[in-house]
């Protein structure tokens, strides 16, 4: 996976889906930045997160398994090399659907920072936009519902302070080229998401947000 995502690097740093949005200004917010605050960004693709947060004041470290994606350390988000405790904030923006063990990897998270959670995802829609997920890029593992995610969270030692969930819509031709998805995989995914696709070819996206302190019990 990670020479493919090296391969994908420029097309996610240009993405509009990934590069701004309510979304993402929402989770700067939740991550209460300021000039003290230390975060780690894990797998910060585009490095989108980590440019708005250091625009904030942060100190950002980011991580990312692909060395294309140019992070500061290249390292898989379930083991993630730094001492427990060591960022006041740990993020991560559309990718956990790509972890493939998505307990580990939260606990990882969750390991390192000694304050916040910031995550963000697709959220789970049904097995039919699973399998077209599937389909489109074959390094999908699964998205999660909101309940499942605060049962990792929960897990991992930290409460869920809030949630947020976000309805967009892109073009599903830039969709399935950003990942390259061969022409009879596409028609599938086509397919599959017919009753997601407008008029106009536009694909509807559903993510969710969560923001989770580490737990004072």
């Amino acid at each position: 996976m990670t020479d493919v995502w090296s391969q994908r690097a420029d097309a996610f740093r240009e993405s509009p889906t990934h590069r701004e949005g309510p979304d993402l200004d929402l989770l700067v917010e939740w991550c209460e930045p300021g000039p003290e605050v230390k975060v780690l960004d894990v797998a910060t693709g585009g490095g989108h997160v980590a440019r708005r947060l250091r625009e904030q004041g942060c100190t950002v470290v980011t991580v990312d398994p692909a060395p294309g994606m140019k992070a500061d350390v290249v390292a898989p988000a379930d083991h993630l090399p730094f001492e427990d405790g060591s960022f006041d904030v740990v993020t991560c923006r559309i990718a956990a659907h790509h972890f493939p063990d998505i307990a580990a990897a939260v606990k990882e998270m969750a390991r390192v920072s000694n304050r916040l959670l910031v995550i963000e995802d697709n959220v789970f829609r049904g097995e039919r936009v699973e399998e077209a997920e599937r389909l489109r890029d074959p390094t999908h593992v699964r998205c999660y519902s909101e309940d499942e995610w605060k049962d990792v969270v929960t897990d991992a030692g930290f409460e869920v302070e809030q949630i947020e969930h976000f309805d967009r819509r892109q073009s599903v031709d830039a969709w399935l080229e950003r990942v390259e998805t061969p022409p009879d995989a596409a028609a599938r995914v086509r397919e599959l998401l017919a009753d997601d696709i407008d008029d106009e070819g536009m694909v509807g996206l559903r993510s969710i947000l969560l923001k989770a302190r580490r737990s004072q019990r």
